[in-house]
C-alpha cells in the first residue's frame, strides 16, 4: 500500500499541490476527473519533476453527467465523459478510475428498478470496453445515501462489476462505509481481490486521525484481503458557521482559478474552498495518521 490524495478539494495550481504533497511522503495522486483542465505532456512533466506518479482519477459526476439517466442522450455525453477521463488516465500512465456512476446529490431515480439497472450497466460496459482499449482499470464506488439513492454499499456496486466484466472492480471509502455498511471490516472482506481503490477521511470527513474511525483495524483488515492499492487522501472538512466552529480560519474568504461548477460541487459536501493553512495541516494529518500503519 501507498499514500496518494485526490486534488479536487482545493482549487490551486497542480504544482502547488505536488510539492507540498512530496513533503509529507505522498507517493502518487489520483487527479481530478475534468480531462479539459489537464494538458497531459505538461502533467506528465510535473509529475516527473516532482517524483510524484498519477495513480488515477476520480470521476467527477456533476450537473448532467450521470449513467443511469432516463435520456439516452445524457447517457451518451456521459459515458463519452467517462471516456475522457479514461484517456487522461491512460496518458498519464495512470492505473485507475474511481466511477461514480450517478449524479452527485441526486436523490431521486429516473425511473423503476429494472429499468435503471439496464441502463447503468449498458454504459458501465461501453466505458469498460474503452478502459480495456487505453490499458486502465475501474472501480465502481459507493456513496452515502445522501449524495446518491443508486450504490450505497460494497455488495451493491461490486453487483455492478459483476454484470459488466470479473476485471471491473470497486472503491470503498472510509468515510461512506462508516455510514452505511452493517459491518465495514465485512464490507471490506466481501469485496476482498476486487478491491482496486480505498479513499481515506474520517467518520466526521475531516483528515484520517480526527475523528472516532479504527485506522489501525481498517488497515490491518485491508492487509488481510491482499490490498496493495493507494489510500487515496479525500477529506471535504465540513464548515462551521456557528461561533462553535473550531477552525474559524478555515475558509478562505476570495477564492481564484476554481469554475462555478466546482464550487458548487465542494459546497454541496457541506464544505467550501479551504485556506492554504488548514489544508496543508488536513493533508500532513492524514500521512502522520496512516503512514505508520502502512509502512
Amino acid at each position: 500500500m501507498h499514500l496518494s490524495t485526490h486534488n479536487w478539494m482545493r482549487a490551486e495550481p497542480l504544482e502547488t499541490t505536488l510539492k507540498r504533497i512530496k513533503k509529507f511522503g505522498y507517493e502518487s495522486i489520483e487527479i481530478s476527473g475534468e480531462p479539459e483542465q489537464y494538458k497531459t505532456k505538461e502533467t506528465r512533466a510535473l509529475l516527473k519533476e516532482h517524483g510524484i506518479r498519477c495513480w488515477g482519477a476520480v470521476t467527477l459526476m456533476l450537473g448532467e453527467r450521470n449513467l443511469a439517466a432516463k435520456n439516452q442522450g445524457q447517457r451518451e455525453r456521459s459515458v463519452q465523459y467517462v471516456k475522457d477521463v479514461l484517456t487522461m488516465v491512460s496518458e498519464l500512465d495512470g492505473e485507475i478510475i474511481t466511477l461514480v456512476p450517478a449524479t452527485v446529490g441526486k436523490v431521486v431515480p429516473d425511473g423503476t428498478e429494472e429499468e435503471e439497472w439496464k441502463w447503468v450497466v449498458d454504459a458501465t460496459r461501453e466505458c469498460f470496453t474503452h478502459a480495456k482499449k487505453v490499458g486502465v482499470k475501474i472501480a465502481v464506488e459507493p456513496l452515502n445515501r445522501f449524495e446518491t439513492y443508486l450504490f450505497n454499499r460494497g455488495a451493491q456496486a461490486l453487483a455492478l462489476a459483476d454484470a459488466v466484466s470479473p476485471e471491473c472492480g470497486v472503491c470503498l471509502d472510509a468515510y461512506h462505509i462508516h455510514m452505511e455498511e452493517f459491518n465495514v471490516y465485512d464490507a471490506i472482506r466481501k469485496v476482498g481481490k476486487r478491491l482496486f481503490d480505498f479513499h481515506v477521511a474520517d467518520n466526521n470527513r475531516f483528515a484520517a486521525g480526527l475523528g472516532q474511525i479504527d485506522w489501525p483495524k481498517i488497515v490491518a483488515t485491508l492487509k488481510e484481503v491482499g490490498y496493495d492499492g493507494a489510500l487515496t487522501n479525500e477529506f471535504v472538512a465540513p464548515v462551521d458557521r456557528t461561533p462553535a466552529a473550531p477552525y474559524p480560519e478555515m475558509v478562505e474568504r476570495h477564492p481564484v482559478d476554481i469554475s462555478p461548477e466546482q464550487l458548487k460541487f465542494i459546497q454541496d459536501h457541506g464544505s467550501s474552498v479551504l485556506t492554504e493553512k488548514f489544508y496543508t495541516d488536513q493533508m500532513r494529518i492524514t500521512a502522520e495518521t496512516l503512514l505508520p500503519l502502512i509502512k
